[in-house]
């Protein structure tokens, strides 16, 4: 497509191709599962776009990214406690903000971490926090359930660490 000496700085698909200065955010989010019986499930959420994906949202201030991932998480999930169990990576997306900067082009960078719920641990979903259903999906279905294709990268290394850990 490129010539290799003409190659863009940003991936056609990652970059909008006009000009407008974007709104740079910074958010962090949650990939949650826990185990049961040998079983394990991840949870995951409905977003206001109608796609499954998980938890996430802004890092606040004087709030570091760890802390916000695990917040953000808890509140979206309706979870009471979660460990930390690693760091996953890093995404950034460009978009459309539909809600605080309405039609404002958003570039964000959003960090996500992988926690362990309790084997009892329930889910409730909460549109408040832009969550409209909450579900427990398990491992072999977690790449086909997970809606956002720029998630592919969070979700392989999330399924990696599990893994290691049976």
């Amino acid at each position: 497509m490129f010539p290799s000496k003409m190659k863009p700085k940003h991936p056609p698909s990652k970059r909008p191709p006009h000009k407008e200065k974007a709104s740079r955010e910074l958010s962090a989010g949650g990939v949650v599962f826990r185990r049961a019986q040998g079983v394990i499930n991840f949870a995951m959420m409905k977003d206001s776009y109608d796609k499954w994906t998980f938890p996430k949202g802004h890092v606040e201030s004087g709030e570091d990214v760890e802390e916000a991932a695990a917040r953000e998480t808890l509140e979206e999930l309706g979870l009471r406690e979660i460990r930390l169990m690693d760091y996953l990576g890093k995404i950034d997306i460009w978009f459309r903000d539909k809600f605080l900067k309405k039609g404002k082009l958003i570039h964000k960078d959003i960090h996500y971490y992988l926690f362990e719920a309790p084997v009892d641990a329930q889910l409730f979903a909460d549109p408040k926090e832009h969550v409209f259903d909450v579900k427990w999906v398990p491992l072999s279905k977690l790449e086909k359930t997970s809606s956002y294709p720029d998630m592919v990268p969070i979700v392989s290394a999330a399924l990696d660490v599990v893994k290691k850990l049976r």
